[in-house]
């Protein structure tokens, strides 16, 4: 989950939208839903991804974090635009076993 400044909200989104999924897809990133939100006076992008398992994770945030372009990337853009994200809440959700959807990945 971020918190993203309204200001350079679209920016944030277009970033996201036209490099981030891009690069996530060569890291093997299952993403199941995006979101924004607008809560308490903030503005929030939330979006859900599915693993097989914690290792898959690990892995593929690795490569993605690490990944050059997408390092040049958030620099040209905090260049640019300055800092537009104030706040990231990363979750780790595991399924129980009484969930009505236990099958995600295809």
């Amino acid at each position: 989950m971020y918190e993203i400044s309204k200001e350079n909200k679209q920016i944030f989104l277009d970033r996201f939208r036209d490099h981030a999924l891009r690069i996530m897809k060569k890291y093997s990133f299952t993403i199941v839903s995006i979101w924004e939100s607008e809560f308490n006076e903030k503005t929030e992008f939330v979006y859900l991804l599915e693993w097989k398992d914690e290792n898959v994770m690990k892995t593929a945030w690795q490569g993605f974090m690490t990944d050059k372009e997408w390092k040049d990337i958030k620099m040209q853009t905090a260049k640019q635009y300055g800092n537009f994200v104030n706040e990231i809440e990363d979750r780790i959700l595991k399924l129980t076993d009484f969930s009505p959807e236990k099958r995600l990945l295809k």
